[in-house]
């Protein structure tokens, strides 16, 4: 099967996430990166294609230039999908002009700074027939598929809560005035968007939440703060959560939990059960019963579901990780793009615009005196 053509755009010299695409992208032989737009900076995009290898015809100035010319190219030539890697305020802008040139799109998220590009992102997608996904990377990892499908198929039975937290330290101190780039835009209204941590990592919270639960927040009661003295968006989000059916769950996310890596953790309880999950073990995942001893299923052993396995590497023992799980993503994503019949999930259009909803409300509920505001536009709660 021959190999799709990817395309970059974001993602120079120095720079963490977009490394981090093609890594994932690599890894399973589906992609091959042949074009990109990889910096404002030239001297940093023409170094950026120098080390990996592509034809300097095609690294381009700008994404404006990286489509027009990829048009004029023959189809077996030119890009199939273009991966995002900029801030956010690209996102809506860069997706839309991909789509509209008949390009597929693969996203960093969030999806877009408002609710409002995030639909102008959607409909793009759908006018174009095009696929579009978004890098919530943690829904890639084998035991959060393993625990999505165990709650889908009724293990635990009906859920009752719902509890995610996800603990970052790196921005303690006021890096972001110091030089450091990766928290310089993250901490920008202009460049990041409303939130600050609630786009950044909050937002990967609440994905994983609804894509394991199956159920969808219908309103929240959150509470917003800036820890930091002159930072200008969000360090610090807390967050009580109404799902549909009644369950009821908490999201915690900080990007001042001092001493703290990556430290995202998933917990839910049904009637009879419950399961938990921490990004930091991610091979493991315990299951409690209210009548039995705890489980413990781990990556490539015994107990697996068939379905889950699939998204396995390595034998038993051998550990899987971030580069793997977002290698999953990718590989749906080619999947779908090539029509295969074996058809796998990955975050798109749908995640895009709960996670934006969810933004926009926990921003209003947080600025009212309001207890709860609505997820979903057009309901009162």
């Amino acid at each position: 099967m021959s190999r799709l053509r990817l395309g970059m755009a974001g993602g120079g010299e120095g720079a963490f996430i977009g490394a981090v695409h093609r890594m994932a992208a690599a890894l399973d032989g589906d992609w091959d990166l042949v074009a990109g737009a990889f910096s404002t900076d030239g001297g940093r995009n023409t170094r950026t294609g120098e080390l990996l290898g592509l034809d300097q015809q095609r690294v381009y100035r700008s994404l404006e230039a990286l489509i027009a010319h990829e048009r004029t190219l023959p189809a077996d030539e030119r890009i199939e999908a273009l991966a995002i890697v900029t801030p956010n305020h690209l996102h809506a802008p860069m997706a839309i002009a991909a789509l509209d040139a008949g390009f597929h799109v693969f996203c960093e998220k969030p999806m877009a700074m408002s609710v409002f590009e995030a639909e102008a992102i959607a409909a793009a997608a759908k006018a174009s027939g095009r696929q579009f996904a978004l890098a919530f990377t943690y829904s890639g990892y084998p035991m959060v598929e393993e625990a999505r499908a165990r709650v889908a198929r009724g293990d635990f039975g009906a859920i009752r809560l719902v509890q995610v937290e996800y603990l970052q330290g790196w921005l303690s101190q006021p890096i972001d005035t110091d030089g450091n780039k990766q928290a310089e835009w993250r901490t920008d209204p202009a460049r990041a968007g409303l939130g600050g941590c609630l786009g950044d990592i909050g937002t990967h919270a609440f994905q994983l939440a609804e894509h394991v639960s199956g159920l969808s927040v219908q309103s929240v009661s959150a509470d917003l703060t800036t820890h930091v003295e002159g930072r200008r968006l969000d360090d610090d989000v807390n967050a009580l959560l109404r799902f549909e059916g009644g369950a009821r769950g908490v999201l915690k996310a900080s990007q001042v939990a001092a001493g703290e890596e990556n430290g995202l953790r998933l917990r839910i309880h049904g009637e009879r059960g419950g399961l938990d999950w921490s990004q930091l073990e991610p091979n493991t995942l315990t299951l409690r019963w209210l009548d039995r001893p705890a489980e413990i299923v781990r990556t490539g052993g015994p107990g697996m579901l068939d379905a889950t396995a699939t998204l396995v590497r390595t034998p038993a023992g051998h550990p899987e990780g971030y580069i793997e799980a977002f290698a999953n993503l990718y590989r749906a994503f080619a999947s779908a793009i090539r029509s295969d019949s074996d058809k796998r999930w990955f975050p798109g259009v749908t995640d895009g615009l709960r996670t934006m909803r969810f933004i926009e409300a926990v921003i209003a509920n947080a600025a009212s005196d309001q207890k709860w505001t609505s997820v979903n536009p057009g309901e009162n709660e």
